[in-house]
């Protein structure tokens, strides 16, 4: 399900960012975080479903939030769990061109940042550490704004187990801290496109509220 706490304003650039899941225990839990107000208005949560179910959902509301305002919005969801093959889904989804696609960066390599061929977010040896470190400085700072008491309740136990490791504590999720972290790194290295103040079609038949 979808939940959206404000509306969208024209001119904002949403960063959106989901943990996918194959079914069972686990959710597809994601976000859209505000570039220019630094909140995550809108949440989706879909328990015990398989990705491939949810894309065509979230291909719809990236539509929604293009025509709402003016703005192509970015989506990065984990290439984990079947994220990589979703994101291909939306690539061919987004025939239109109402959304931007994530590239995965180069982290640790070359030129640090240089985009790969990947869709989506790589966690991994390299990006897991540097993500999970600034999520966890923006939110000491308390610069991010978060209304959903599912993703802040994540956050309160999510814990560093004995190795050290960073993870959520036995028998909990840490899905909304994780797809928390992939939004902030968006918002550390992606910007707008110029907004779009020209003539548009009217919006294709949506179950979001304009």
């Amino acid at each position: 399900m979808f939940k959206i706490y404000r509306q969208p304003k024209r001119g904002e650039f949403f960063l959106l960012a989901g943990d996918t899941s194959q079914g069972g225990e686990d959710s597809n839990f994601g976000g859209a975080l505000s570039y220019n107000h630094i909140d995550f208005p809108i949440i989706w949560d879909f328990p015990r479903t398989v990705a491939a179910t949810v894309t065509p959902q979230l291909h719809e509301l990236l539509v929604w939030l293009y025509f709402a305002t003016g703005v192509k919005p970015m989506i990065a969801l984990e290439r984990n769990n079947g994220g990589a093959s979703e994101m291909e889904r939306l690539r061919v989804l987004n025939s239109q061109g109402y959304y931007r696609l994530y590239q995965a960066k180069t982290f640790g390599k070359t030129a640090g940042e240089e985009e790969t061929n990947k869709l989506g977010w790589d966690t991994n040896s390299i990006t897991r550490p540097k993500m999970i470190g600034d999520w966890r400085d923006a939110v000491d700072a308390c610069v991010p704004i978060m209304y959903d008491q599912k993703q802040i309740a994540e956050h309160k136990v999510f814990i560093t187990n004995k190795r050290g490791r960073p993870e959520a504590a036995p028998r909990k999720h840490d899905d909304g801290v994780m797809f928390s972290a992939i939004a902030w790194q968006l918002y550390k290295t992606e910007r707008p496109l110029q907004n779009l103040d020209t003539y548009r079609p009217p919006p294709p038949q949506s179950n979001f509220m304009l």
